[in-house]
C-alpha cells in the first residue's frame, strides 16, 4: 500500500493545532477505527503524547473495541491498558452525563462514519455536542473521510415525527458530508450552539471514496469489514428491517437478500426486467447463524457491484423490496416495530416509501416525494462544506 494520501484531523490536530489542547484534560469519544494511516489506535496516541492529560474513554454503539453486535448493550468499565473509565453511550444513556465529564476540558470525538443517516455514529456525536453545550465543555471533531464520497447525496430527508436515534435530524439517508460537515449543520442548524472546532482533513477530495484515500479501511462495526460492504449498506441496511435477511450472521452481512420462502430464479428473473444499473445479482442460498432465521435455509439473491459510479444504493434497495412485496403479498412483512412506528420507517425517516410501495406506485414517483426536501436540504448544506 502506497502512503496515504490523505492527512486525518487527528493528525492534523497533533502536528499543526496543538494548542487547542496543550495542557487539557481530555474526553474522547471513540472505538476500534480511531486510528492514524499508520494504524496507531489514537487511544495509545493521546494518552501518551507530552502536554495533555487523557482522563476519559466514551464508547458508542458495539463498544470502543467494536466487539459488540448492533443494537446489543455496551457496559461501562476500566479500560485494563490504561487504566481510563470508559463511559457507555449505548447503555444506560445515549448522552455523556455530567458525572462522566467531570474530569473534561475538552470533548473529542473521533470514528469513522459510512455516511449513512442510520448508521448510529452520527447520533452519538449530536447528543455529545448537545451534553457539551449543557456542560460548557469545548468540542472538537477530527474529522475522516465519507466513505460513499462528498458528492452524492439521496434519499429521504428525515420527517420530525420518525427521529430516533437511527436518526436525529432532517437529513437524507445518504447525505454526502464528512462528520465534521454534518456537526457544523447540526451545531448551527439544529441550534446545539456548542463551543464547536472541526479539525478538517488535509488531501480530501469531495469525489473521493474511501478505496481512493489511501487510507486503510479498520471494520466499523462486526457486519462491515470492508469498503464494498459500507457502499451496499445503505442498499440493504433498511431491508434488514423488514422480515428478510440481509446476510447477517452470514459471512457476507449485507451483500444477500433472502428468506425461507423466497425463489430466488424468479427473484432474479423480475429483477432484470427493471434494468437496473450498476448491480448484477446470483441466486444464493444461505443459513445465518444468528440473527433473522437463525439456523434456517434462506433463499434469494448476492448483490454484485459492477459500476460504482452508476450503482444508487435506495434504487435497487426500493426495487428490491417492490419486487419481493408483488411476488410475496402474504409471507412478506414490514417487520419489527419500535415506540409504535416500523423500524424500517425510522431507518427511511418517513412512512411514505412503505406506503408507496404499498400502493403499488411505480417507483419512480416514489424518488419524488423526497425531491423537493433534498434540494433544501443540499441549500442548507452548502454553506457547511469545508472541501469545495
Amino acid at each position: 500500500m502506497v502512503d496515504s494520501k490523505v492527512k486525518l484531523g487527528l493528525e492534523v490536530l497533533l502536528d499543526e493545532r496543538f494548542s487547542l489542547i496543550k495542557g487539557k484534560r481530555i474526553g474522547l469519544i471513540t472505538n476500534q477505527t480511531g486510528v492514524d494511516s499508520h494504524l496507531r489506535s489514537n487511544i495509545d496516541i493521546l494518552y501518551k503524547f507530552s502536554g495533555i492529560k487523557l482522563t476519559t474513554l466514551f464508547a458508542p454503539e458495539h463498544g470502543i473495541r467494536g466487539e459488540r453486535l448492533a443494537g446489543e448493550y455496551v457496559k461501562s468499565y476500566i479500560d485494563e491498558k490504561t487504566g481510563l473509565p470508559v463511559y457507555s453511550l449505548y447503555g444506560e444513556t445515549r448522552k455523556p452525563t455530567k458525572d462522566m465529564l467531570k474530569n473534561v476540558d475538552v470533548l473529542i470525538f473521533d470514528i469513522q462514519d459510512v455516511g449513512v443517516r442510520h448508521y448510529t455514529y452520527i447520533s452519538t456525536m449530536a447528543l455529545a455536542m448537545q451534553s457539551a453545550k449543557e456542560n460548557n465543555i469545548e468540542f472538537i471533531v477530527l474529522d475522516r473521510p465519507n466513505p460513499l464520497g462528498g458528492i452524492y447525496v439521496d434519499g429521504p430527508v428525515l420527517e420530525p415525527e420518525f427521529s430516533s436515534f437511527v436518526g436525529l435530524y432532517p437529513i437524507p439517508n445518504i447525505y454526502g458530508m464528512t462528520v465534521g460537515e454534518l456537526a457544523l449543520l447540526f451545531n448551527n442548524e439544529f441550534k446545539i450552539s456548542s463551543k464547536l472546532t472541526v479539525i478538517p482533513m488535509i488531501g480530501w477530495r469531495r469525489d473521493m471514496r474511501f478505496d481512493q484515500t489511501g487510507l486503510y479501511w479498520v471494520m466499523t462495526s462486526p457486519n462491515i469489514p470492508d469498503f464494498e460492504t459500507v457502499m451496499l449498506y445503505p442498499c440493504t441496511g433498511p431491508i434488514g428491517d423488514t422480515y428478510l435477511s440481509v446476510g447477517v450472521g452470514t459471512t457476507k452481512p449485507f451483500h444477500l437478500v433472502g428468506a425461507p420462502y423466497i425463489d430466488p430464479d424468479r427473484l432474479i428473473e423480475e429483477l432484470l426486467k427493471r434494468k437496473i444499473e450498476g448491480v448484477s445479482f446470483r441466486s444464493a442460498y444461505f443459513i445465518p447463524r444468528y440473527s433473522k432465521f437463525q439456523n434456517e435455509l434462506c433463499k434469494g439473491i448476492e448483490i454484485f457491484i459492477v459500476d460504482k459510479d452508476k450503482f444508487k444504493p435506495l434504487e435497487v434497495c426500493l426495487n428490491i423490496l417492490d419486487v419481493i412485496h408483488r411476488l410475496y403479498p402474504k409471507e412478506f412483512n414490514w417487520g419489527d416495530k419500535s415506540n409504535g412506528k416500523y423500524i424500517f420507517d425510522l431507518s427511511m425517516g418517513t412512512d411514505k416509501v412503505r406506503k408507496c410501495i404499498e400502493s403499488g406506485m411505480e417507483l419512480k414517483e416514489v424518488t419524488k416525494t423526497w425531491n423537493k426536501d433534498i434540494e433544501k436540504f443540499l441549500a442548507i448544506r452548502n454553506k457547511y462544506l469545508i472541501y469545495k
